[in-house]
């Protein structure tokens, strides 16, 4: 058997699963992540991403099925012997190491002979080759995050891999940290599988999605195919906001379903909708919904509600609307150069989709578990 650490290709986990005692954390899991791709794992804790990612690593060794990089089985090697490195949320630096030599310590205990400008060229990579000199306690969390990911990207692994990287940073930072990472990725053309329960954060960064739940994947796809288009109950949760209601097929109508939602007609698109008979669950997203305070011309898809709640939120302002059913609909309404609805909770206004912009998925599976 050659040097693992030589392999190349796409990431593939073929029919893996991983049990700690009666507790199935993943479950027969297929995955292939092209070569070079920035690919994110998306879940709620618990969901099965973090032992996948660890799988993938080897630091935890699957139950059944294989993890393979390209042609070469990995499953049964250690971390070391895998063309694999880990950028963890605690960094993990060495505190009486300079930042170079944090850096440049992977290279030379592999006795690699271009050590030092490796680390010189891994840390104008993440735009720390000014503070090379320092020890890490000088730096702040975004700058040690950086030092991280250099001592990371320094090895050249195949497949590089992030758990919840950002999770110890305040916003701002953590979303500048969002698009440097996507820039490094595009750099290095490295394999990026970054795991993260936060939804924006997987958005902004992957081109591939792959959103889990109780170890297996609900839906995978680019991020705005996961957003408009959800398959399932929990990824149309997990995903965004989503205004849902149940409601029954009532026939068709050209390309539409119509069917009845809380004693309301509405319509979605057959090809948007995963139920086409029976009972569904229809949804319709905040921004996508218009609020009036005059019942809109040419009837259907509208619906007579109560302002609950409004919320200034800068770029938009947020209403939640008592419907007729006793649900509460979220509503965003950009804030452009015009004059604003002035509404107050207690108002009586009219909601108004197009029925091109709705979704429907089965009703099976909890909406508490996005929740979770």
């Amino acid at each position: 058997m050659g040097d693992l650490r030589d392999a190349h290709g796409d990431l593939q986990l073929e029919s893996v699963t991983k049990r700690f005692g009666d507790f199935v954390a993943v479950d027969g899991l297929d995955l292939e992540v092209p070569r070079g791709s920035f690919f994110a794992l998306l879940g709620p804790s618990g969901c099965g991403k973090t032992t996948t990612l660890r799988m993938i690593a080897g630091l935890e060794q699957p139950t059944a099925g294989r993890v393979l990089i390209g042609d070469t089985d990995l499953t049964g090697s250690r971390p070391y012997e895998r063309p694999v490195n880990t950028v963890f949320q605690s960094y993990a630096l060495f505190p009486h190491l300079s930042v170079h030599d944090n850096v440049a310590f992977g290279p030379k205990r592999r006795k690699a002979k271009d050590a030092d400008t490796r680390a010189g060229e891994a840390l104008e990579l993440v735009q720390m080759a000014d503070f090379a000199a320092r020890k890490p306690a000088q730096l702040s969390g975004g700058q040690q995050q950086r030092v991280a990911l250099a001592r990371a990207l320094v090895n050249r692994p195949e497949v590089l891999l992030l758990d919840e990287p950002l999770g110890a940073l305040d916003l701002k930072l953590r979303r500048e940290m969002q698009v440097e990472l996507k820039r490094i990725q595009t750099e290095v053309g490295l394999t990026f599988i970054h795991v993260t329960h936060d939804q924006e954060e997987a958005m902004t960064m992957a081109d591939t999605v792959a959103v889990m739940n109780r170890g297996h994947i609900e839906q995978m796809g680019p991020p705005e195919e996961l957003y408009d288009l959800p398959r399932t109950r929990f990824v149309a949760n997990f995903v965004g906001q989503a205004n849902m209601g149940p409601g029954t097929v009532e026939g068709t109508d050209g390309d539409y379903l119509v069917a009845d939602v809380y004693g309301t007609k509405v319509k979605v698109k057959r090809s948007r909708s995963q139920v086409q008979e029976g009972s569904l669950l229809f949804g319709v997203r905040p921004e996508k919904v218009q609020v009036s305070r005059t019942q809109p011309e040419g009837g259907g898809n509208d619906v007579m509600g109560v302002v609950k709640d409004v919320s200034f939120l800068g770029v938009a302002t947020a209403y939640l609307v008592e419907m007729p059913s006793g649900t509460i609909w979220s509503c965003y309404e950009q804030n452009l150069d015009v004059e604003p609805i002035d509404l107050r909770p207690g108002d009586q206004v009219w909601l108004r989709w197009n029925p091109a912009h709705a979704f429907a998925v089965a009703p099976e599976g909890a909406l508490q578990e996005a929740a979770r």
